[in-house]
């Protein structure tokens, strides 16, 4: 997919948690936490994908030093199934790779398999495992990806 990534500026924050309300629901970021996140900046890097007339997909990065988190990734449920996930997760990774992360982590509810197989799929592998992490008692999967092997970003 061929998607302009821009930056999160403060305008887009009221409808970046408007769409993770409805991706995430109870479990969505607040507009309080956008706002501090985006005061994070420089060490929290948060980016957009829009369409024509809404944001369609977002994600955020932890840079940490040698380490870097993925803070998250969502596809707007309109654009899924055409690679922005992939997207948006290779720009996170060649941004930490810029910044001089060795590492790149993440954690993500076990029973999400689509963005299990994505993360599977860009050399992630398992980690930990923490037992009933999320609500309902669903496992979270720590993962991580060497930048350092394989194919160059």
């Amino acid at each position: 997919m061929t998607a302009t990534v821009t930056p999160v500026s403060w305008p887009d924050l009221e409808e970046l948690a408007a769409l993770e309300i409805e991706l995430f629901g109870d479990d969505a970021w607040s507009l309080a936490s956008w706002w501090g996140e985006l005061a994070g900046r420089p060490r929290r890097e948060y980016v957009l994908v829009r369409d024509d007339t809404e944001i369609i997909g977002y994600a955020g990065l932890d840079h940490g030093g040698e380490v870097s988190d993925v803070m998250t990734i969502a596809v707007h449920p309109k654009a899924r199934g055409r690679g922005l996930g992939q997207h948006l997760l290779d720009e996170l990774l060649t941004r930490a790779a810029r910044s001089g992360a060795r590492r790149v982590m993440l954690e993500v509810r076990a029973d999400n398999d689509t963005a299990v197989r994505l993360y599977e799929r860009s050399g992630f592998h398992l980690v930990q495992t923490r037992r009933g992490y999320y609500p309902g008692g669903v496992d979270a999967l720590v993962l991580a990806r060497d930048l350092t092997e394989g194919e160059a970003l």
